[in-house]
């Protein structure tokens, strides 16, 4: 089942907090980029300047390039399009993310 909803980045960032699971795919285009990925962890922190961060450890689904990338999403989310998110392969959420 595929469905689409329309997110701005805050929203974004909690979506992946709160749904992004080890295992799942994630399809990030962002700044002409588009990265099929892998999740291999996902970690949310606050630091003590209460700084954010939310940190996609990722596994490059390439053609070519398979290697293991770290991403800091709060850090690109003003540049993030669009995400794909695949749990299974019967479910996809495509995020249109909206600027603010």
């Amino acid at each position: 089942m595929e469905k689409e909803i329309t997110l701005n980045q805050d929203e974004l960032i909690e979506y992946v907090k709160d749904e992004v699971k080890v295992y799942d795919i994630l399809e990030i285009s962002y700044n002409r980029i588009f990265l099929p990925t892998e999740v291999i962890d996902v970690e949310y922190y606050v630091d003590e300047n209460d700084v954010e961060s939310l940190n996609l450890a990722l596994q490059i689904k390439g053609e070519l390039l398979n290697d293991t990338v770290q991403l800091d999403l709060v850090e690109i989310k003003e540049e993030v399009v669009e995400v794909r998110h695949i749990k299974n392969e019967d479910d996809l959420t495509v995020i249109v993310v909206e600027d603010v």
